[in-house]
């Protein structure tokens, strides 16, 4: 069964109706009602970190971040939304071939004249395989869909990659105020609540400190992560955290919990 849809040359939802509904009125009002919990901030942020995983887990946690994007003026018009590659192995920076990615609230196009120019560099390459199934990039789009507007999007499926060539990446295609960088990451995975408090507290503060040497145990998104404070560092980038929870607190279960947090990042 296929994610794209050769006619629309379209990426389908992949896991819509699993990770968040696949009604769009209830989608909205779920959405709506995480963003109406989250408080607002006067400060534009140039990039934000988010979790990625069910809404019922992490959603109120990726509100935090997204909050801070409703009403912006100027507006955002491009989004560069990357994500760790969970399920294909992915030597570098994956971008799909497609035209758009689809969702049950509207169609979302991707940015093709800056995606080619992204292809033209090193570790950066085109393939749908590790896109087709991928959740850390399409459970985003609902949330920017109803914040945004009208966007475009620059998907990036990252594996294998130093933080040299996320910063490379991110820095070709950073622009003015009418873009934004969401980076797509849980944090720690299968600890006991106790465990994953204490070591999300760590990363939330390397993080806020900008360090660029997360590894696999800290986040799944380490790579992003790294790459993104690296250039956080050299553009002289301010780091807030904004929401640190884990699915222990978002579901109840505390036995074996997934971190989540929510950051922004300000100035440029």
């Amino acid at each position: 069964m296929t994610s794209i849809d050769p006619a629309s040359r379209a990426r389908l939802p992949a896991v819509a109706g699993l990770f968040y509904p696949d009604d769009p009125y209830e989608l909205r009002a779920l959405v709506q009602r995480y963003l109406d919990a989250a408080p607002a901030s006067a400060a534009r942020p140039k990039a934000i970190i988010v979790p990625h995983a069910g809404y019922v887990y992490s959603g109120r946690v990726a509100a935090a971040a997204y909050r801070q994007l409703v009403g912006l003026d100027p507006p955002i018009e491009r989004v560069i939304l990357a994500g760790p590659s969970h399920r294909v192995p992915v030597e570098g920076i994956a971008i799909p071939d497609v035209a758009a990615f689809q969702t049950p609230l509207g169609s979302v196009p991707l940015d093709l004249e800056t995606i080619g120019r992204l292809l033209e560099l090193p570790h950066v390459y085109s393939s749908n395989q590790p896109h087709r199934m991928e959740h850390s990039l399409e459970v985003q789009l609902p949330f920017l869909q109803m914040t945004l507007g009208e966007f475009s999007i620059v998907p990036l499926a990252v594996g294998d990659a130093a933080p040299s060539v996320v910063a490379g990446v991110l820095d070709a295609c950073w622009g003015g105020p009418e873009t934004l960088v969401v980076i797509s990451s849980d944090l720690s995975h299968y600890r006991d609540y106790a465990g994953a408090r204490a070591i999300d507290s760590d990363t939330a503060q390397a993080i806020v400190g900008r360090a660029d040497n997360l590894d696999d145990e800290q986040a799944c998104g380490c790579r992003l992560l790294n790459g993104l404070m690296r250039l956080a560092r050299r553009r002289d980038l301010e780091v807030e955290a904004l929401d640190l929870r884990n699915s222990g607190d978002t579901s109840g279960d505390r036995s074996r919990v997934v971190g989540y947090g929510a950051f922004a990042l300000y100035g440029d």
